[in-house]
Order: C-alpha cells, then sequence, then structure tokens
C-alpha cells in the first residue's frame, strides 16, 4: 500500500481508462476457448458465425466503431453494461446467489454480553474506519508486479457504508447515498430477532463512545425480548427473488409508516445482525452457512436486510462474520475493511466521546410496520422460498495442510495458477470433462473498473487433466503439459489485470446491438456462445491475512462455486453446490481436489526441476474475487487487498 492518502477531490481522470480490445483479438481468442468445449462439427459451425460477425465492413465492425466512441465519451465503456448483466437484471434471491459473506474467527461468547461487547467493539472499529475513508485518509491502493506503483481504483471502497439495492421487478437499482462528511446525525439498523431498530451512532457530530454503543445495544436487546411489540418479519421478502420482493415493496410502499421505517433501512451506513446462537456444531461450513443465510425463518434468516451493502453478523454462539450485497463492490474490499475491524478490536478501543451537554442517550427506535393479508401472504411464500433454498445448499469449507502458498512459490510458479489447474483436474476427475470456467481477474487499474473473466478451462488445462487421467503417460510428459498449463494460466491472467480479456469485450458488442436497436448478432444465439457463458466452476480467489474466509454459491443450478485463500502453509476452500443437482457434490469436489493437489505436488517433486522456469509460468499477477464473487496471486495480493495499519 502506498503512504500517500487520497485527495478528497480524486479527479476521474488521474486513472486510466479501460482499454478496448481490437476485435479480431477477441474473436480469436473466443475461439480458443470454445474449440475444446464442443464437438468438431459444432466448433465448425460456431467458427463460421464468429468469422461472418467478423468480416471486414460487417455487423462486429460497425459495434466495436460505437464502442470506440462510447469509451471516448466515457470513464468506463462497460461498467453499466458489466453492472446490469452481472447483478441489476438477475432475478434470483440475493443470499446464496449472488451475496458472498466472510466468516471471521469463531469466538468464544460465554455470556451474552460478551457478544454485545463485541458488537459494540466491532461498531466502534468501522464507525473509525469510516472517518478514514470520509476523510479520504485510506491509502491508494497500488499495483506490484507489471505497472508496478501504479494507483488502483478506489470507489468501491467509498460504497461500504453508502451503497443501496433498491429490487425492481425487472431490473434493481443500486443507489448511493452520500452525506457530508461529518455529518450532524448518523445512524445504523440493529437487528435482533428479526426486529429493526435505528440506533444514532454520531450525536451532534460526534461519535458515540464504546460504553455508550454498548448501552445503546443492551437497550435494544431488551426491547426485542418485548413480545407485545413484536413486529412481522419484514426482512424476510428480502431474502426472496427479486420480482417477488418489488413487489411486497410495492404494497409496503402504500403505508407511511412503512414508508419511513423503509427510508430508515435505506438510509443507514449498514446493519449489524445480533442473531441468536446455533445448537449445533460450529464447524466451519456450519458458519459458512449461517452466515450466507442466517438458517431460515425459524432462525435469523429474518434478521436481514439483503439491500443494504454490508450487514455484520454477530451471533451469540460466537459465529461472526459479514454478508456484502455484491453489485456495490468486490468482496475484497470488505475483506480489508474486516481485517482493519479485527486488528482494531484487539488494540486500543476507541478515543471517541460523546458530545458535551448530551445527558441522556436516545431510545432506540423499534421500525414498525403496518402489514396487509396480502404482505402476510408474502412473507410466507418468502419464508418457504428461503426454506428451501438453504435446504438445497450442499457447502463444504475445507482447509488443506499438506502444503500452502510457501511450497508452490519454492516450485517458481503462481499459486493462483498452480489452483486453478487443480480446480480443472478435480473438476475433470469428478465429470470427465472440461467446462466454461470463471476465475474473478481485477481491472481496478482502470477508472471505475471492478473484474473481467480469466477464463481458465484452457485447452493447455485440459491436455494435462487427460494425461494426469491416463496411467500409461510417463510423468515427464506430464510435468511438460502441466508447466504448459500453468504458461497459458498465467497469461490469460497478465491480459485480463490489463483490460484485454474477452468477457467484457463481447458483452459490450452484444449491448451496443440493443442500444442501437440492432438485431441481435447470429454470434450471440449461437449455442456455444450461450454454453461458454454457462460457468459450471465459479472461483475466485479471496486471500486473508487473518484467520478468516470467505463463501459464496454457484452461479448456476448445476456447478459449483469455489473460493480459495492461500495461506502460507495451507491452503483454504469453500466449495458450493446445490443437492437438488445429480450432477453435483461438495464432498466428492474436495476429495478430488484433495487428491489432485497431492499429486501435482508429487509429480513436481518426482520430475525434480532442474531448469529455469520460463517468464510466463512465473509471473505473479492479481486475480479477482466473487463474486465477491469477487478481486489476487503472490505477494501482489497483500499489496492489492490489505491495508497497513
Amino acid at each position: 500500500m502506498s503512504n500517500v492518502k487520497r485527495e478528497p477531490t480524486q479527479d476521474s481522470h488521474t486513472m486510466p481508462k479501460l482499454p478496448l480490445p481490437a476485435l479480431k483479438d477477441t474473436l480469436e481468442t473466443y475461439l480458443n476457448c470454445v474449440k475444446h468445449l464442443r464437438t468438431h462439427e459444432q466448433f465448425q459451425k460456431s467458427q463460421q458465425i464468429v468469422q461472418r460477425f467478423g468480416v471486414p465492413g460487417g455487423m462486429g465492425e460497425r459495434l466495436q466503431r460505437k464502442l470506440q466512441e462510447k469509451r471516448e465519451k466515457t470513464d468506463n465503456w462497460v461498467s453499466d453494461y458489466w453492472l446490469n448483466d452481472m447483478y441489476l437484471n438477475n432475478r434470483l434471491a440475493l443470499p446464496i446467489n449472488s451475496s458472498p459473506a466472510i466468516v471471521f474467527p469463531i469466538q468464544n461468547f460465554t455470556a451474552t454480553i460478551h457478544s454485545v461487547r463485541f458488537a459494540a467493539n466491532l461498531i466502534s472499529g468501522f464507525l473509525e474506519y469510516k472517518s478514514l475513508l470520509d476523510a479520504c485518509a485510506l491509502p491508494v491502493d497500488v499495483a506490484r508486479g507489471q505497472l508496478a506503483g501504479s494507483p488502483l481504483c478506489m470507489k468501491q471502497h467509498d460504497r461500504i457504508f453508502s451503497a443501496y439495492r433498491v429490487p425492481g421487478r425487472e431490473r434493481d437499482t443500486l443507489v448511493e447515498r452520500r452525506g457530508n462528511a461529518a455529518p450532524q446525525t448518523e445512524h445504523i439498523i440493529v437487528a435482533r430477532k428479526n426486529q429493526f431498530f435505528a440506533l444514532d451512532v454520531v450525536i451532534n457530530f460526534r461519535r458515540l463512545t464504546e460504553q455508550d454503543l454498548q448501552t445503546q445495544l443492551e437497550k435494544i436487546m431488551q426491547m426485542a425480548a418485548d413480545e407485545g411489540e413484536r413486529q412481522p418479519p419484514i426482512g424476510l421478502l428480502t431474502s426472496d427473488g427479486r420480482a417477488e420482493w418489488a413487489d411486497a415493496r410495492l404494497q409496503l410502499m402504500s403505508e407511511s409508516t412503512n414508508r419511513e421505517s423503509l427510508d430508515l433501512l435505506e438510509r443507514c451506513l449498514c446493519l449489524v445482525c445480533l442473531d441468536n446462537g446455533d445448537d449445533g456444531e460450529l464447524t466451519d461450513s456450519a458458519r459458512a452457512a449461517s452466515i450466507l443465510h442466517g438458517g431460515g425463518a425459524g432462525a435469523n434468516g429474518g434478521n436481514r436486510w439483503y439491500d443494504k451493502a454490508t450487514q455484520f453478523v454477530v451471533g451469540a454462539d460466537g459465529c461472526c462474520g459479514v454478508v456484502c450485497e455484491h453489485s456495490a463492490f468486490e468482496g475484497i474490499v470488505l475483506v480489508q475493511c474486516a481485517e482493519y475491524l479485527l486488528k482494531y478490536m484487539v488494540g486500543s478501543p476507541s478515543k471517541s466521546v460523546r458530545a458535551a451537554g448530551v445527558n441522556e442517550l436516545p431510545l432506540p427506535r423499534r421500525l414498525r410496520w403496518i402489514c396487509t393479508p396480502v404482505i402476510y401472504k408474502h412473507l410466507a411464500s418468502s419464508a418457504g422460498r428461503l426454506g428451501r433454498l438453504l435446504e438445497n445448499l450442499d457447502i463444504n469449507v475445507y482447509k488443506f495442510h499438506q502444503y500452502g502458498k510457501e511450497l508452490i512459490k519454492s516450485l517458481k510458479m503462481s499459486p493462483d495458477a498452480f489452483i486453478q489447474v487443480a480446480l480443472q483436474l478435480a473438476y475433470y476427475r469428478c465429470h470427465a470433462r472440461a467446462v466454461s470456467t470463471y476465475e474473478s481477474a481485477s481491472i481496478r487499474r482502470f477508472e471505475g473498473g471492478r473484474v473481467d473473466n480469466i477464463r481458465s478451462a484452457t485447452p493447455e488445462a485440459l491436455a494435462f487433466v487427460q494425461a494426469m487421467a491416463d496411467e500409461k503417460e510417463k510423468d515427464a510428459k506430464k510435468m511438460e503439459l502441466f508447466e504448459a498449463a500453468i504458461a497459458a494460466q498465467t497469461k490469460n491472467s497478465s491480459k485480463a489485470i490489463m483490460g484485454l480479456a474477452i468477457d467484457n469485450h463481447l458483452l459490450g458488442l452484444r449491448e451496443m446491438a440493443r442500444d442501437q436497436k440492432m438485431e441481435n448478432p447470429e454470434i450471440f444465439q449461437d449455442e456455444t456462445y450461450r454454453i461458454s457463458n454457462e460457468f459450471l466452476l465459479s472461483t475466485s480467489q479471496v486471500p486473508t491475512a487473518s484467520e478468516m474466509f470467505c463463501c459464496y454459491g454457484p452461479v448456476v443450478s448445476n456447478g459449483y462455486g469455489v473460493c480459495y485463500n492461500p495461506q502460507s502453509d495451507h491452503l483454504v476452500f469453500s466449495v458450493a453446490s446445490f443437492r437438488e443437482s445429480p450432477h453435483t457434490c461438495s464432498s466428492q469436489f474436495v476429495q478430488s481436489l484433495e487428491r489432485g493437489l497431492s499429486d501435482m505436488r508429487d509429480l513436481c517433486q518426482k520430475c525434480q526441476r532442474t531448469r529455469e522456469p520460463s517468464r510466463s509460468a512465473t509471473l505473479e499477477m492479481p486475480t479477482g474475487d466473487v463474486g465477491m464473487n469477487q478481486e489476487a496471486p503472490l505477494a501482489l495480493t497483500k499489496t492489492l487487498n490489505q491495508i497497513q495499519l
């Protein structure tokens, strides 16, 4: 991290614009990415379609010119297309399907007061972090490796406490609440027993002390226990499909009381969810599931408001973490915030003081709801769908202890590329084929950059995993194919972080045709294009400095969502799939992954690498997260994704 502070008015033109790849390069790369995923006849048909699209003077060149014009007029030519396509157009429920979770180290709470103190400390910490954001005092993230020292776009950080996703019948809207750097009053929402309470954390321009926060949280605990004042569990509605929630929200808006409550929720800094404890065993997998979905209507499923960008969860059983609404920022941005908080909470307590003259803290306000029979019907439907969704989730958090990234680096290989090839091997051993794979790559080197896709299912990776399945193949040949797979993966990573991957470009061409009211180009109607965008393996590296991990669900019904966290001496994986699919099983995938990681290490040791690897095989490239989906291998990881405190 740089020690240079950001200026409060960061000029958008200080960051370079995202490049627009050449049409010819993208089309050639696209064909190379799909050739080994289709039969010869299917590929021949798709190749002809691509050639017609890219012919000189054809539709592809016309759309490319329009994209170039858009690039010249806007800060980022793909950002609006990408945001809508990746998130806002998606009608699926946010929990599991979209919103990733970060699971904190397990806490030892032996009494309720311990979890309340933890929550007060946490609130104090994120208010301190927000003050750094407001003052633009966070160091500018900078790149290492290629273009070392170049700044990374910081816009995502500014959305942690300001973004809110409003449900729509056909498309959601991402809004940002911008206030003064030092507002007179600010509030958070505390959720307890499916009730919501507005808690002022800044009064008369001063932050509450940690002791004051604890006092207020204790009041909320008492208020939530009052059965006579209990309100309907409206938070369940936000866990539903986006169209269903949009309909229910319209019904709610017809009452002024509901509008006031919705306004408080939409303007809050974040949520703090004080969950009831779970009697079950707190395994890593159980904690991941609990943070992701709250356990359904019978547990803490209504103790959430999924539209808000940031929700901190503090469970009475010590299960703690944070859920992020993914359209606002990548998961790694929230990881940086979480790591700041964990360090803050072990250090000195808040030095903030309450404003002089405030003799008594105002009572937290309970959010109230007036519900019609239609709303109660919506609540019942939402509860049922959430219950089916969480029962369908098959999540397995696995720690591989045989080695970590240091051993991989000693082999002169990129840990990220190594793990990506291992994921290809695991999938092939489970399913005997290669499938389109998504690995998020950060493009924050550019103004407004989010992520693009590193297509990890390369022809080179397929050749290697097929050789590993052939008992007659010699180790020397396997090693040669392994190195080729690593080199191809690293090359693709390099292109992606430089803004030269294909997925954003193809999306831009497709959406530009729609903007121009043109007929949908044949290339985007082709079955090959559909299959190439059906990511049965959706992956992301989200590294952390502390013992926490990120998790999320699969992006398709018959696929896997794999988030991994390379540590020095071990590797952490969160593998998720859906139980209803007859084609997937998270535990089997984990077993295959464990075997593959062992076999790859054994292969390297057997071959006793003596020659210096090629440069392309050892570049340390930043990737991304899901996703938190969704934003990095080697030493570059820590530079990109952690704050120096």
